[in-house]
């Protein structure tokens, strides 16, 4: 694992700043809730995917004021010595309730909700959206591919597309939505991820020909490796690719094409591997591949993909556009109050909520139940008695951390609720196309004395 550093100066300032002045006017310690949703899908796609959450949750563990977090805000005087001192001793001691990682999510889904006093909730804002809107736009990418893919094997090839420590999450997140590995080592080594590649066509222009560099690789990673045949010509490099195994005692696992007409260079070169008696030989496609090219390799006799630039920039769409909003909190007279935005095109929905799914006499996702209560428990009643199966878990619990969400253990329950989520969805919530979501929201409010 990585090793561990403080989160808490990833954040924006003005969460430090609003802190001082709560701490002013005697409101920072209300009890307070925070909402993370995302009011439309970017695209119009029929779902987003929820990843990240395990993340989340190592930030808010590392999330302190340590003696050069303190020494750095105190040099460029933003807050008052009083809150210095109240961030020198903080810890999150609140709790966290979200969706599991991998459910998919929809507009208004309550995605992740943040409960504690004013001051500890209010500072996380920063932190946890970059961490769920990065990681969120990767999977729902991802998981499009995978849908794309029709069960054909996908691999996460982008860590040169994006920014080094990115290409990690991106890698974490593409496996959560269904990517069977990656070919970075850093992700691998983090999060006990599948790591895979072979080589590039420098290491075929190293050599004096190709032969050479098709010997060498085969020498050293034996026969069923994968051999890239377009750094000169395809024709000719599936010949000395299956020559070059054949001289070694087996049959070349399979070759990778990058570049040219993807589909008619795949049918071409698997009626030659075919002509040449090399039918277990597989062919693998990369080339700047997204779900729509993916989709459009259907037909084409195309075994797996190596997808890099589109899946970790989230295929055209790098954000969730999720928002951190407050929906609750203390007033005056001591009891909790629903509160919410009413600003044009940017309303938000008041009060603490609870979200579950109902399923129709086939098993397929009919309905978003949301349902605005008062406490967690009194939201999971109204569920169960509507029949809906609960999407959110329980992450952290006055302060005290779930470790089921983190490190490999949590990608890979992440990876299989994220496969029975996506199965759970209407047929028509796999396309492609711009639409509606695939499945509607209902919100119930059953919060005594707000509105």
């Amino acid at each position: 694992m990585a090793i561990s550093q403080s989160t808490a100066l990833l954040t924006d300032m003005y969460e430090l700043t609003m802190l001082d002045a709560a701490f002013a006017s005697g409101t920072a310690l209300r009890p307070s809730v925070f909402e993370v949703f995302a009011r439309r899908l970017p695209g119009n796609r029929r779902y987003g995917v929820v990843a990240g959450t395990g993340r989340v949750m190592e930030a808010v563990r590392d999330f302190r004021f340590d003696d050069d977090e303190i020494a750095y805000l105190a040099s460029i005087n933003i807050v008052s010595q009083t809150t210095l001192d109240w961030l020198a001793d903080y810890r999150f001691s609140g709790s966290i309730y979200g969706y599991a990682e991998g459910e998919c999510y929809f507009p208004y889904s309550p995605i992740m909700t943040v409960t504690g006093t004013f001051a500890e909730t209010c500072i996380l804002e920063t932190v946890i959206l970059s961490i769920l809107n990065h990681d969120s736009a990767v999977a729902t990418a991802a998981s499009r591919m995978i849908t794309a893919a029709h069960g054909r094997p996908c691999l996460e090839f982008g860590a040169r597309r994006t920014h080094e420590e990115a290409a990690v999450h991106a890698a974490r997140a593409a496996v959560i939505a269904g990517f069977i590995g990656t070919s970075d080592l850093e992700a691998g080594r983090q999060y006990g991820l599948k790591v895979d590649g072979t080589s590039a066509h420098s290491f075929t222009l190293l050599h004096d020909s190709e032969e050479q560099a098709f010997e060498s690789q085969i020498a050293t990673m034996g026969t069923d490796t994968t051999l890239l045949v377009d750094t000169y010509e395809i024709h000719t490099g599936v010949e000395r690719a299956v020559a070059a195994a054949r001289a070694a005692g087996g049959e070349v696992g399979a070759i990778r094409i990058d570049s040219g007409d993807l589909i008619a260079q795949a049918f071409t070169t698997r009626k030659q591997l075919d002509d040449l008696g090399a039918t277990a030989t597989k062919i693998t496609v990369t080339s700047d591949l997204d779900e729509y090219s993916i989709a459009a390799l259907n037909a084409a006799p195309v075994d797996s993909y190596g997808v890099g630039t589109q899946l970790v920039t989230g295929s055209g769409h790098p954000t969730a556009e999720m928002v951190y909003k407050l929906v609750a909190r203390e007033g005056a007279d001591g009891q909790m109050h629903e509160v919410a935005k009413n600003s044009e095109n940017k309303q938000t929905v008041g009060g603490f909520k609870v979200a579950g799914r109902v399923r129709d006499s086939k098993g397929r996702a009919a309905q978003e139940l949301i349902v605005s209560a008062q406490t967690w428990e009194q939201g999971q009643a109204y569920l169960e008695r509507a029949g809906a199966r609960p999407v959110q878990v329980q992450l952290i619990s006055d302060g005290v951390i779930d470790q089921s969400s983190l490190g490999a253990d949590g990608v890979r329950a992440a990876a299989a609720r994220h496969e029975a989520s996506r199965a759970e969805l209407p047929y028509d919530g796999w396309r492609l196309s711009a639409g509606d979501p695939a499945v509607p929201v209902k919100m119930v409010d059953i919060f005594l004395g707000d509105d």
